[in-house]
């Protein structure tokens, strides 16, 4: 049985800031959708933030999503910043940090909250 996703995308520009947010899990069939919408951004844009408020699941290519899109923002001179992250997707990106440190995932980690 093949299910397909039903996963949305909204997308919202205010001057030089746009906000991504998908709507549902993070997987390999829906990462190219992903892809196409930032790069469908106009090159106004210069602080995108992927809000993942809404994102219930995400695998492996939710990280190569924060990674691509970190090159990305590195590339074009465009800030990048991930919001959001909560249950599932926070504990697979507090794992790949414990696992590959190397990788600086601690970037896309929440802030501690100050005491």
């Amino acid at each position: 049985m093949h299910v397909t996703s039903t996963t949305t995308i909204s997308t919202t520009i205010d001057g030089e800031a746009a906000s991504i947010t998908p709507h549902g899990e993070i997987d390999a069939e829906f990462l190219p959708r992903l892809y196409a919408t930032a790069h469908a951004l106009p090159d106004t844009v210069t602080r995108l933030t992927w809000d993942l408020g809404d994102t219930s699941f995400m695998d492996v290519s939710g990280l190569h999503l924060m990674c691509e899109q970190r090159e990305d923002a590195r590339r074009g001179g465009r800030a990048v910043a991930f919001t959001g992250l909560y249950e599932q997707p926070l504990r697979l990106l507090k794992l790949a940090a414990d696992l590959f440190p190397a990788m600086a995932w601690e970037d896309f980690l929440p802030a501690a909250p100050a005491h």
